[in-house]
């Protein structure tokens, strides 16, 4: 049963809607309908004149810090909601009403324990930007170093925690009572976002996040990631350097300045790709307010992203069905999309894949007549899920992070540059990525990390063979003696014993193989020997 503030705060958010006069909110949301009734118990909005774009946010912000986020997120689509909406949305981005400078000097005299005075030489009162769940001030080191400070909002931890509350008891009741809950987890769901907003309540994880970042781009002229200054970092406090940037969203200064927005459009995309595929440690917070374009340079604009407290990573096993997903669909293969789909488990083993392979066409196939600039990730989605619908295929998780990210990415990209071709810019380095995750190169990679095991198996090949061939001999063998335990030390033995052997074989058609090539007789039959070993070994990899 709901907690008794866990009801109250339903109440509130219906009372939060009423009095902005957002009442078709709660009469066209399945669960707070049957709370109709409590209109006449709040004062409706006596002036509604105001634009609705302006009531969702004021409500939004009122609501607090996860509904903030939400209002952030849906910001970024220009394409998907009307102008007005979209730009009052976006003013979440980074103005939230700040919190008082004296609680701000507070939380860092009791974190650093001594005055902020003998930390910073400046210390700058008037927040540069406030944001949902923490606020911004500039500063500068003893040394002169200018720095930003990046504050926690007091008591923001309790807030986030009671609306958490909130939405498992929402995703409760779709659990028990909506008929597509099996197939869109509204409570894994929840859990995936809780995971998340929980992590960005400790900035000193962000600034782990960021120092990995600026490694993983330290040789790139796509993106350039601030320095932490780990000396003044705390859970609820993170010090880095200041960045000096054009926001993404001032396309007047960008346009002034004879900024290449062609370039800067597809750079976005080029680097969203790298960090998912080739990184696997991707920012998925990239709403304009944080994101800055440096212009040393117009021609080759560079970006400057800032506040990663929300980063994803994605397992091998996603990372190659969606790229196959994505090379079939822009391949038009759409057999290989439903076969994908089945293999990856997220539609049942016994779907047709010819029924789910039509499906998908009849999906896909109207959209190719635009051009590829035209096509959006986004609405294809939502066209397929929908799609999905009849073969019972289930949300991932998991993948809600990248797909959130993804959304912004093409949002921002075509705000910048309507013609942006997605398709353009992603295919290359995920023909790259592929060929390198299946191609021989890899399978030698692996099997080079492999080799310890293989030498291993072919050295301990003859000492099992002469023990199994006297205990046989001896008739040592010859007993029955079956509880659940044995059962499973017996298959797990034979599996070990064939995996032995298979990279025993493996390893020995390889050192063929490469004696063949050595001495140069056959060229042919050497790398034929070599491409078995390899695929021999691999098959009798251990299986994680």
């Amino acid at each position: 049963m709901w907690r008794r503030k866990t009801l109250l705060r339903l109440i509130n958010i219906q009372r939060v809607l009423v009095r902005h006069g957002l009442d078709e909110i709660i009469t066209a949301t399945h669960f707070l309908r049957p709370l109709r009734f409590l209109f006449y118990l709040f004062p409706r909005a006596k002036d509604v004149s105001e634009p609705v774009g302006k009531r969702i946010r004021l409500a939004l912000i009122e609501l607090g810090p996860i509904f903030v986020k939400f209002g952030q997120a849906v910001s970024t689509r220009r394409d998907l909601l009307p102008p007005d909406i979209a730009d009052e949305l976006a003013e979440l981005q980074d103005r939230v009403p700040p919190f008082p400078a004296e609680e701000a000097i507070e939380i860092l005299n009791q974190s650093y324990g001594k005055s902020v005075d003998e930390i910073f030489s400046r210390f700058d009162k008037e927040p540069f930007a406030a944001a949902s769940i923490a606020q911004v001030h500039t500063a500068a080191l003893q040394n002169g170093t200018e720095v930003i400070v990046k504050l926690l909002r007091p008591g923001v931890r309790e807030l986030i925690e009671r609306d958490l509350e909130v939405m498992y008891a929402l995703a409760e009741l779709a659990d028990r009572y909506w008929s597509l809950s099996k197939r869109l987890r509204p409570l894994e769901i929840v859990a995936e976002y809780e995971k998340t907003i929980i992590d960005e309540l400790d900035l000193a994880r962000e600034g782990a996040n960021t120092a990995q970042l600026k490694r993983n781009f330290a040789d790139s002229e796509l993106l350039y990631v601030p320095d932490v200054y780990w000396d003044y970092c705390r859970p609820e406090v993170l010090v880095q350097e200041r960045i000096y940037g054009t926001p993404i969203s001032d396309m007047d200064t960008l346009r002034k300045t004879g900024t290449n927005i062609q370039a800067l459009a597809e750079n976005g995309v080029e680097i969203f790709f790298t960090q998912v595929f080739r990184h696997n440690f991707f920012h998925a917070d990239m709403h304009p307010g944080n994101i800055f374009v440096l212009l040393d340079d117009p021609a080759k604009p560079k970006y400057a992203a800032v506040d990663f407290g929300i980063v994803g990573t994605l397992s091998p096993t996603d990372q190659k069905y969606l790229a196959g997903n994505f090379l079939a669909f822009f391949d038009r293969d759409y057999h290989r999309i439903a076969k994908l789909h089945i293999d990856s488990g997220w539609v049942p083993p016994g779907t047709r894949i010819d029924e789910l392979e039509s499906s998908v066409r009849s999906v896909c196939e109207p959209i190719f007549n635009k051009p590829l600039c035209e096509i959006s990730f986004a609405q294809v989605m939502m066209r397929l899920f929908e799609t999905a619908r009849r073969f019972d295929m289930e949300i991932q998780p998991q993948l809600i992070l990248l797909q959130k990210t993804l959304f912004n990415i093409e949002g921002l990209g075509r705000e910048l540059y309507p013609q942006l071709d997605l398709w353009k810019t992603a295919h290359p380095i995920l023909r790259q990525w592929m060929s390198e995750q299946l191609g021989p190169r890899a399978a030698f990679e692996q099997l080079r990390e492999d080799l310890p095991q293989i030498r291993e198996a072919a050295r301990e090949l003859p000492g099992v063979v002469r023990y199994l061939s006297e205990q046989i001999s001896n008739d040592a063998l010859k007993f029955e003696l079956n509880t659940p335990e044995l059962e499973e030390i017996r298959d797990q033995l034979k599996t070990q014993h064939k995996q032995r052997f298979t990279l025993t074989v493996g390893a020995s058609a390889l050192i063929c193989g490469t004696l063949v090539l050595t001495l140069g007789s056959n060229a042919i039959l050497g790398w034929t020997l070599v491409a078995v070993g390899a695929l021999i070994s691999l098959a009798g990899r251990p299986k994680n």
